[in-house]
């Protein structure tokens, strides 16, 4: 392969000279979450999350529209346009959302998600607080919060530690 006449003027970089920093496993999978979340057809909030075994990635989910329905891309937004605000009135929403969406990925492919770690993009909302309570998933990592007062209260009842991470793309804040 012919290199460009900008490529043949840099003089390679040796090993020591690199700065390699490799992801800690909560960037890792995060940042997995987040692409997931790039696929989400939700009009009003991209939300992505994966279930995790020891340090295997078992299910993906990201909210949107289920199989064969059409999108809210196409159809709009009830919501919206009722003014409903967030965390309030799931149930007109043709949406399901991202972690209900990987464990059902896992259900359907008869993977075993007892014991799984979870990481998504989002705080679950009550509904899915209750599934991964009930599908044995051992810790929740997030990133945003959501506005549900009832969710953290479940998940500290249930022994489910519910970790904030700072987000692996935006600097923390001092």
């Amino acid at each position: 392969m012919k290199k460009s006449a900008s490529q043949a003027d840099e003089s390679p970089i040796s090993l020591e000279e690199r700065k390699y920093e490799r992801p800690s496993w909560n960037e890792y999978f995060m940042e997995i979450a987040l692409l997931v979340s790039s696929r989400s057809t939700c009009l009003r909030r991209k939300v992505g999350a994966i279930l995790v075994k020891e340090k295997h990635i078992l299910a993906t989910g990201y909210n949107g529209a289920p199989k064969g329905l059409t999108h809210c891309l196409e159809t709009g937004c009830l919501r919206d346009e009722l003014g409903v605000p967030a965390g309030q009135r799931h149930e007109i929403c043709r949406g399901l959302h991202a972690e209900q969406n990987a464990i059902i990925q896992a259900a359907a492919h008869g993977v075993n998600i007892n014991g799984a770690d979870l990481y998504s993009t989002t705080m679950p909302c009550i509904i899915c607080a209750k599934m991964i309570i009930n599908a044995g998933i051992q810790r929740v990592f997030h990133l945003e919060g959501y506005p549900d007062e009832l969710t953290e209260s479940f998940f500290r009842e249930a022994g489910i530690p519910l970790i904030n991470l700072p987000h692996p793309r935006k600097p923390e804040e001092k």
